[in-house]
Formats: structure tokens, sequence, C-alpha cells
């Protein structure tokens, strides 16, 4: 099994992970302006409540 940071991660993939967030929020019908960063810092915060730091991950999930 990988041993990975997750919150590196989600840091890593920031700019995309912000837009995924957006878009989730308009297609579930909220229309009010969002912040992206603020609510990305929500959601890791949220991350690091739930998950803890360094996650294993089965390997057929990682490609080397």
């Amino acid at each position: 099994m990988a041993y990975i940071d997750i919150e590196e991660v989600i840091e890593y993939l920031d700019s995309d992970i912000k837009k995924a967030l957006e878009q989730a929020l308009q297609n579930y019908g909220i229309k009010e302006n969002i912040d992206k960063n603020r609510l990305f810092k929500e959601f890791v915060k949220s991350i690091r409540r739930k998950c803890s730091s360094r996650e294993y991950i089965p390997d057929n999930l990682v490609e080397k």
C-alpha cells in the first residue's frame, strides 16, 4: 500500500478542486456568489477533521 499526505494532495489540486466545488454548488441549485477560496478553506478544515493527515492508499490506486 502507498502512504500519502492527503493535505498535500488537496493543496496540489487546489485550483481544480475550487472549480469543482463551485460547479457542484451551481449544479445543486445554489446560485449565490460563493467565495471559492473561503469554500476551499472550509473544505480543507473538514478533510482535516475526517481524515488523518497521512492515509494508506491501495496500490491499485497509485500509478508509478
